[in-house]
């Protein structure tokens, strides 16, 4: 559920109508819901209800400050992946003891920086990694809480690129390798292993990758603390899927996935108490935003008809990117209108620079906006400047209110950044 809809024939969000938005903002702009991204937090959270657990929003879904600062005031933590997150959450408020902190590549500065604030956990990667950290904490006077992120192999049948858990790609270290891993860091003064970690991929639409994965993390879990090790928290990821709004199958609710969690852990919990980790972020912002874009000008092309817009491919990547789907929704909505097939297309000078095919609208002309919906994650934080145009705006409305929470950055500020040396 989301609070975006039509009322009297114009699309609001919440209690805001869009072209309020648009006459002060200017288009294209995204726009979040808080009461949405408040609500799904709360759903996910109630669906995890008997574990002793964690919500890490996934800052790589949505990283305005804004965005963060809300979820954390509903107790949501943050599972970060740079230096660069891990400063917007801790702006946001979220203390070092709620943050967890992914990601293949961490350089010394960054776990140096998370290391100061004490964050609850490092999801390590790999074993060099491993030995970089261990060196830094020693140096510091610290000890790195970690949890190592393992590879199951499990196929977690969702497109190539958001895939994370299969032998072949770049996370995480294999499920064969992990215990003897487990055993080196006995010898490490600077690591205390406090947990195992897995992330099997992205806009999981099926349970049985999620069930095969964590059942291996069990027994990983079981065998560790037989070997000694007070493993006490269990890291289960992100990537429960939501619904786009095409015919691909739908998505588990977050209480079925709740349930199939709680089938797989409870024979744990019945003999130690756990913590579990859970690190929800397109579940929680997805459907929680939209973008909103103008028709610049409708073509007809050989055999079909090409609405451009001034949203492009560097504004909402998803498309060009991983052939995402989206709806895409009139603000001006006319019920008496005969749909007709169209493209939406952006101004970019790239055929990739498409939004949808084909699709059924209602007849548009220049000057009418439209919604791209479902926009909420991997939407404004993937935006550029690619040919040289304005980064996008984001806008939070809660109820009849709304403001600019991140400006358009025009034109001449991104050539500003420019810097010509003293012998052009």
């Amino acid at each position: 559920m989301d609070y975006f809809f039509h009322k009297d024939g114009s699309m609001f969000a919440e209690d805001v109508d869009l072209h309020e938005i648009a006459r002060e903002v200017g288009t294209p702009f995204y726009v979040y819901s808080q009461s949405t991204l408040e609500r799904h937090l709360r759903v996910f959270d109630d669906a995890m209800t008997g574990l002793d657990r964690l919500i890490c929003f996934a800052v790589k879904a949505n990283s305005n400050v804004a965005v963060l600062k809300l979820l954390a005031k509903q107790g949501a933590g943050a599972d970060v992946v740079s230096g660069g997150e891990l400063k917007r959450a801790l702006k946001a408020g979220i203390p070092g003891e709620r943050i967890v902190f992914s990601g293949v590549g961490k350089k010394p500065y960054e776990m140096d920086a998370a290391l100061k604030v004490g964050i609850k956990q490092f999801n390590v990667e790999s074993e060099p990694e491993l030995e970089v950290l261990n060196a830094r904490a020693i140096k510091l006077g610290k000890v790195a809480p970690v949890a190592l992120r393992i590879n199951p192999d499990v196929d977690a049948k969702t497109h190539e690129k958001i895939s994370t858990g299969k032998a072949e790609n770049k996370f995480g270290i294999s499920w064969l390798k992990a215990r003897d891993v487990y055993e080196k860091m006995k010898e490490m003064d600077g690591i205390a292993p406090v947990g195992v970690d897995v992330h099997i991929g992205s806009q999981l639409t099926d349970l049985e990758p999620f069930r095969l994965a964590f059942t291996k993390v069990i027994e990983m879990v079981k065998d560790l603390r037989e070997a000694g090790h007070d493993i006490t928290q269990i890291d289960l990821g992100g990537g429960l899927g939501i619904p786009y709004g095409d015919s691909a199958e739908a998505p588990p609710l977050p209480s079925v996935y709740g349930q199939m969690v709680q089938d797989v852990v409870k024979e744990m919990m019945a003999e130690v108490d756990l913590e579990f980790i859970f690190e929800p972020g397109r579940l929680i912002a997805g459907n929680a935003g939209i973008m909103v874009s103008e028709v610049i000008y409708v073509k007809e092309g050989d055999g079909r008809k090409f609405v451009i817009l001034d949203a492009a491919m560097n504004d909402l990547a998803r498309p060009a990117m991983y052939d995402a789907y989206h709806n895409i929704d009139p603000v001006n909505l006319s019920e008496e209108a005969e749909e007709e097939l169209v493209d939406f297309v952006g101004p970019v000078c790239e055929s990739g620079d498409t939004f949808a095919k084909g699709r059924l609208i209602q007849p548009l002309e220049a000057g009418d906006l439209v919604a791209i919906k479902s926009a909420g994650a991997y939407g404004a934080v993937m935006s550029n400047s690619y040919n040289t145009r304005a980064l996008v705006p984001e806008v939070l409305v809660r109820g009849d209110q709304f403001s600019i929470i991140r400006h358009r950055i025009e034109v001449d500020e991104l050539i500003g950044q420019d810097q010509i040396p003293n012998w052009v």
